[in-house]
């Protein structure tokens, strides 16, 4: 997800979209391990994205 539409969104969005990542990511993670992943990729790209959603809401809190 770019940031753009991170910014656009509302802190509570944000943390909804952060939990949803981050049960993702487990998810993955466990499939990794066990062989059923195909795109290593995806690992990264939600890696990114937490980090992009933490960032925004990190900003947000300083502002504030």
């Amino acid at each position: 997800m770019k940031t753009e539409e991170l910014k656009k969104k509302s802190n509570k969005e944000l943390n909804k979209l952060l939990l949803d990542s981050r049960e993702r990511l487990r998810v993955l993670r466990f499939d990794l391990a066990s062989g059923r992943v195909k795109n290593v990729k995806e690992l990264g790209k939600l890696k990114k994205d937490i980090a992009r959603i933490l960032t925004i809401l990190k900003q947000d809190k300083s502002s504030v």
